[in-house]
């Protein structure tokens, strides 16, 4: 693996510890509330406190934006961290949660980890490398359309300025598919599908540390992420659809009527 990489999956394994630690007790956290359905406890900090940590001391120079300290100024190597996608699981004992660490160059994604500490699936991708499962090669699905289609989402539970459209896309994308599923991590979504676990995703309103190592893995993987009309803003709206080529197409053809211009693509 490349030494970005192996720091980072040290990184990640020592918060993941912490993590595990606490998933049995978690009714002793000391729980806050950022915003509207979006909380953060003592274990997100310390998580988060140990992989700045672990980075820093290899890389003192590098950028870090993390969800919980936000930007912390370097050069032009960023961190981007998630220290546990899927709080709400973790409170409510849910075990569908993981870590997410990516590093951008110049502001283009390089490398990804996402590391789901209960059932040890470390997913791994480096620009030009390939994307890799423990020791196993992902691949995207290749499903040739919607019909039998498995897709993965994420409810707009932060900002729901927009969950009629999101309803109305669920409506149209449920109809043509097998399922839909909506696990409540992000990060785990996106490797599910570099994984060929699911066929597709689609979800409006994150953020950068919910999505950056996931992008990575589905695109090395030989998947298609873009934003909501098909273009590569999704870093800038938060929005995002992603699979196999011809999945990612179908979806996109399926929403397309329920964008406005009150809905960023």
């Amino acid at each position: 693996m490349h030494p970005f990489i192996n720091i980072a999956v040290r990184a990640a394994r020592s918060a993941g510890r912490i993590i595990t630690r606490h998933y049995e007790r978690t009714d002793t956290l000391q729980i806050h509330e950022k915003g509207r359905n979006d909380f953060v406890t003592e274990v997100d900090k310390q998580a988060e406190k140990i992989i700045i940590n672990e980075l820093r001391s290899k890389y003192p120079n590098h950028g870090i934006l993390a969800e919980e300290s936000g930007s912390h100024k370097g050069d032009e190597f960023q961190w981007i961290i998630d220290p546990l996608d899927g709080t709400t699981n973790y409170l409510h004992g849910i075990p569908q949660f993981a870590i997410s660490i990516a590093l951008t160059h110049r502001k283009r994604l390089e490398h990804g980890i996402i590391y789901d500490p209960l059932r040890e699936e470390l997913y791994i991708a480096s620009r030009g490398d390939g994307a890799r499962l423990n020791d196993h090669r992902l691949r995207v699905s290749q499903r040739a359309s919607l019909d039998g289609a498995l897709l993965g989402t994420g409810f707009p539970f932060r900002d729901q300025r927009f969950v009629k459209a999101y309803l109305g896309m669920f409506e149209a994308l449920l109809q043509d598919t097998s399922g839909i599923r909506r696990p409540g991590s992000a990060a785990l979504d996106l490797a599910y599908v570099a994984a060929g676990r699911t066929d597709g995703f689609w979800e409006l309103g994150l953020a950068p540390w919910d999505f950056a190592a996931g992008v990575l893995l589905i695109q090395e993987a030989g998947g298609v992420v873009t934003d909501l009309a098909g273009a590569k803003d999704f870093f800038t709206t938060g929005n995002l659809v992603a699979g196999g080529i011809k999945v990612h197409g179908a979806i996109l053809k399926a929403i397309r009527p329920f964008l406005s211009d009150k809905l960023p693509a």
